[in-house]
C-alpha cells in the first residue's frame, strides 16, 4: 500500500481479526516493507504500534514480515496464534482503546489543534482513535484535479471494479470544488453506478469520508450486492468500450487528434481517457503505460536512454509504478556510467530540459561521444545478462512466470520488454 498516496485504514478499523489498530498496523507494515509509508511512522517508532505489538507479544520486524507474506484473514490467524491473546484480553483490549481520551498534553494540544482546523464547532471529537482518524481524513480527502490527473481507469484499487479508484478522485475533488476539467458522474460513472446499484451521489459522500481504498470497498460491499463473478463480466465488458454511434466516434476522434495525433491503435475510452491524461497535465506515468523499449535508439542513437528518460520524468511526476531508476537500477547505472553522469545530475537534468531534444544536447554538452563509442555501447548493452549461475537461474524464473514458452529470453534488454508487455497485458485484462 503506499502510504503517500492514501492513508492506512482507521484505528478503529476491527476488520482484521477483530482488534483495533489491527488494519492500521498491518497497512504500514506493507508500506514499511515497500518503502511507501510517506509521513507515517511503523513499529517502535509509532506509539499505537507500540502498544498493539506489545499487547501481542511480537516484535516490529515479525510483523512485518507476515503481513508481507498473508493476507488479511491468514495475517490475523497468524497474530491471535503467535500472542495466545484470549477474546477477553481482545475485548478488554477494544474498549479500553476505542474510549481512550489523551492523556498528556501534547496530544490534548494536537486534538485542539485537528479540530479547531478541520472540524470546527464539533464537540463529539474526544478520543485518540478520533483525533487521528480526522488528520487522515483532512490530510487525503482533497484531491487537485486541477494540478494532477486522476487515477487510470485500469485501476482496481476499490473493490476491484474498473474506473471506482478514479470516481473515488473525481469525487474527492468535486467535493473541493477542484475537480478542473473531469466530471464527476461522466458516462463510464454511470454505467459503474447502475452496476453496483449504487447512486453517485452516496458514493461521492463515501470516497469523501473514506480516503483509504481498502475502506472505501467495504463501504460499497455493505450497499451494492454485486461479487467476485459478476465483478469479473463487468471488468471484461467495460474496458473494451469504444465509440458506437457516429457522434461518439466524432468526440473520441477529436479527443485523439488532441492528446495523440496519428495514432491508430487506441480504440477504447480507457486507451484515450488514459493518453488524454498524460498530455493534459505534460507527464509519463507508469502506473498507465510502460516506459518505452530498452531497445529504442530514439535519443541520441543509445539504446536504454529513452527508457530512463521515461522513468526519470515517471520519478519526477511520482508516477514511478513499480520500476527502478537511476541508482535502483542496473542497467540505468549502466547507461549513467557510459555517459559519464551521475544519477542525481540526470535527474536535476529532466527537471530544467523538457523534451527528448534539449535533454540530448545537454548529455552531448558534458562528454559527447563518437558514433563508433555508441555503436560499442549499443551492442554491448543489448547483450546485458546474467552473470553468474545464480542470476541466470533468476532470470528463468521470472521469464517462466511471465511466459515459459519464451525460452529464447537470455538478456535482461529480453527480459525487460516482455515484462512490460504482459505485465500492462495483465493489468488491462483485469488479471
Amino acid at each position: 500500500m503506499d502510504l503517500t498516496q492514501q492513508p492506512p485504514r482507521r484505528p478503529s478499523n476491527v476488520g482484521v481479526g477483530g482488534m483495533v489498530n489491527l488494519a492500521r498496523m498491518t497497512d504500514k507494515a506493507r508500506a514499511n516493507v515497500e518503502e511507501t509509508e510517506g509521513e507515517f511512522l511503523y513499529g517502535e517508532a509509532s506509539g499505537l504500534d507500540k502498544i498493539l505489538l506489545d499487547f501481542l507479544g511480537i516484535s516490529a520486524d515479525d510483523f512485518a514480515d507476515a503481513a508481507g507474506r498473508y493476507g488479511d484473514v491468514e495475517l490475523a490467524v497468524w497474530a491471535r496464534r503467535v500472542s495466545e491473546v484470549t477474546d477477553a484480553d481482545l475485548e478488554t483490549f477494544n474498549r479500553h482503546h476505542l474510549g481512550r481520551e489523551p492523556d498528556d498534553d501534547a496530544g490534548r494540544g494536537r486534538l485542539i489543534e485537528r479540530v479547531e482546523k478541520y472540524a470546527a464547532g464539533r464537540t463529539d471529537i474526544k478520543t485518540v482513535f478520533q483525533s487521528i482518524e480526522l488528520d487522515d481524513w483532512a490530510s487525503f480527502r482533497e484531491v487537485d484535479l486541477c494540478s494532477k490527473a486522476p487515477r487510470t481507469p485500469y485501476d482496481r484499487g476499490v473493490m476491484g471494479v474498473y474506473g471506482l479508484a478514479r470516481m473515488a478522485d473525481k469525487a474527492r475533488a468535486e467535493k473541493c470544488g477542484k475537480l478542473g476539467e473531469y466530471i464527476y458522474n461522466c458516462p463510464i460513472d454511470q454505467a459503474a453506478m447502475a452496476f453496483l446499484g449504487v447512486s453517485a451521489d452516496d458514493f461521492g459522500t463515501a470516497a469523501w469520508e473514506n480516503p483509504n481504498d481498502l475502506e472505501l470497498t467495504e463501504w460499497v460491499e455493505a450497499n451494492s450486492s454485486r461479487r467476485s463473478g459478476e465483478i469479473s463480466g463487468f471488468n471484461a465488458t467495460i474496458f473494451t468500450k469504444g465509440p458506437e454511434s457516429e457522434e461518439e466516434r466524432e468526440i473520441f476522434q477529436a479527443g485523439l487528434n488532441r492528446s495523440a495525433p496519428g495514432r491508430t491503435d487506441v480504440v477504447t475510452w480507457f486507451d484515450l481517457l488514459d493518453l488524454d491524461d498524460e498530455a493534459s497535465f505534460g507527464t509519463v506515468d507508469l502506473t498507465r503505460r510502460p516506459p518505452r523499449s530498452p531497445y529504442d535508439t530514439s535519443a541520441s542513437g543509445m539504446a536504454g536512454l529513452s527508457r530512463m528518460i521515461d522513468k526519470g520524468r515517471a520519478f519526477l511526476c511520482g508516477t514511478l509504478s513499480d520500476y527502478w531508476y537511476g541508482e535502483d537500477s542496473g542497467v540505468d547505472r549502466f547507461v549513467l556510467k557510459f555517459l559519464g553522469i551521475s544519477a542525481d545530475a540526470f535527474t536535476d537534468a529532466l527537471r530544467e530540459y523538457k523534451t527528448d531534444e534539449e535533454l540530448v544536447a545537454w548529455i552531448g554538452e558534458q562528454e559527447a561521444k563518437t558514433e563508433s563509442e555508441i555503436e560499442r555501447y549499443n551492442q554491448e548493452a543489448n547483450n546485458l545478462g546474467p552473470s553468474s549461475e545464480a542470476s541466470a537461474v533468476w532470470l528463468r524464473g521470472v521469464v517462466d512466470s511471465l511466459d515459459p514458452s519464451r525460452t529464447d529470453i537470455e538478456t535482461y534488454f529480453g527480459l525487460m520488454q516482455l515484462s512490460d508487455r504482459i505485465s500492462f497485458q495483465r493489468l488491462k485484462a483485469g488479471v
